[in-house]
């Protein structure tokens, strides 16, 4: 189960495209947390990730995240609970840098490349703070990971940022500008699902080259999906039920990406509802919906299992909060999982073809295992299958 915890939706950022970043939100009472405890105490019985997202969710400060880890470390200790933080790493110290250290806290923040582009899509200064947050967090030795927004400004130079990342050493996770719900904003940098599909397939032909060098999340998840026939992160999978957001205040919500929407709120901390009772609201009964859709318009497709249909928050963004299409980005999501397919493919046909000349020369028969003779010769240094193994 994934809980994300949302101290405030704040943020001192003013990111041209970003739709959470509200200057007047409140911050997380140590009150709300305790309730949050409580709710979760006899909510599920199963390991739980606590991510904490905002907004900006530094802007709690040192003193509620030493409340919050310590309190939920020792009583939901039965839930084995894992920690993760998604920051723009302006507020980082060492005093916040040694406290996530000890409780094994991995770090998400957001760079989309060199200075001058981040000065362009996040402003002027952007830059400056959040890499001299990196290197504190790093002198510590937190984990650090980073997302690239790309919008249909910054695709023009995707050569150019996958070398940022590359040279720099930065693990990468791409996230492309998308349209909200919450508002217009990000509208003029909206990266559209072809672009987006060919931005995939070129990070797909470097990252065979260069696996070995950087870590591409984005590449990694789609390659284990398909091998295993499942999505691994929550854009693949029905993630209605296994996902809940707590905002400031105590409401719950599906995702994070609902925060501060009111026909979301399927629930507050403070009520102790249930799994069903949650599951019984509108909000998520709409989630639901997005799923039986999804079984019925995508039953054709080669890709159902491990894609889903993409976001249900990315289809209803586009539908005025109706469930009547997928994830905008269908048609991307089918460019890279056709490739990665036929690679894997190529690879169980040789693997296949080996196991076939150990039958025939110890037991006289061959297998009948329904593949396409292809040759592997690609030429790169690694291959589909290398990255869905790592």
């Amino acid at each position: 189960m994934h809980i994300m915890i949302i101290p405030t939706m704040g943020c001192p950022a003013n990111c041209s495209y970003c739709w959470s970043s509200e200057t007047t939100s409140l911050v997380m009472s140590k009150e709300t947390m305790d309730d949050t405890v409580e709710w979760l105490k006899n909510f599920k019985k199963e390991p739980v990730t606590f991510t904490f997202h905002g907004g900006e969710p530094l802007l709690a400060g040192y003193d509620f995240y030493e409340y919050a880890l310590n309190k939920i470390a020792t009583e939901l200790d039965f839930l084995y609970p894992a920690f993760a933080i998604q920051t723009n790493l302006w507020l980082m110290d060492d005093h916040l840098a040694e406290l996530f250290k000890n409780y094994e806290v991995p770090i998400g923040s957001s760079l989309d490349g060199p200075k001058e582009l981040n000065d362009i899509q996040r402003g002027v200064g952007y830059y400056e703070k959040t890499i001299k947050g990196y290197e504190i967090a790093k002198k510590h030795g937190l984990r650090v990971s980073f997302i690239s927004t790309f919008t249909n400004y910054s695709i023009k130079r995707k050569e150019e940022i996958f070398n940022f990342f590359k040279d720099n050493g930065f693990n990468l996770k791409i996230h492309p500008a998308l349209p909200s719900i919450k508002s217009h904003k990000s509208d003029n940098f909206t990266l559209e699902p072809e672009d987006y599909g060919e931005l995939l397939l070129y990070l797909l032909d470097q990252y065979l080259d260069l696996a070995d060098r950087i870590e591409l999340k984005n590449i990694d998840h789609l390659c284990k999906g398909a091998f295993v026939r499942k999505g691994l992160v929550c854009t693949y999978v029905d993630c209605m039920g296994s996902t809940f957001a707590v905002g400031p205040d105590g409401s719950i919500y599906p995702c994070y990406r609902f925060v501060d929407m009111p026909d979301y709120v399927i629930g507050h901390v403070s009520d102790k509802p249930t799994y069903d009772e949650l599951m019984d609201s509108k909000a998520e009964k709409l989630l639901l919906e997005y799923k039986d859709f999804v079984d019925e318009d995508c039953k054709n497709c080669k890709h159902i299992d491990y894609c889903r249909g993409g976001c249900p928050y990315n289809a209803l963004t586009i539908s005025n909060h109706e469930v009547n299409c997928v994830d905008p980005h269908c048609k991307a999501y089918k460019m890279i999982y056709d490739e990665i397919d036929e690679a894997l493919n190529q690879k169980l046909n040789i693997a296949f073809d080996e196991l076939n000349d150990v039958v025939e020369k110890d037991f006289n028969f061959t297998l009948n295992v329904g593949f396409e003779n292809q040759e592997n010769n690609t030429g790169k240094k690694f291959t589909v299958m290398d990255i869905a193994m790592k």
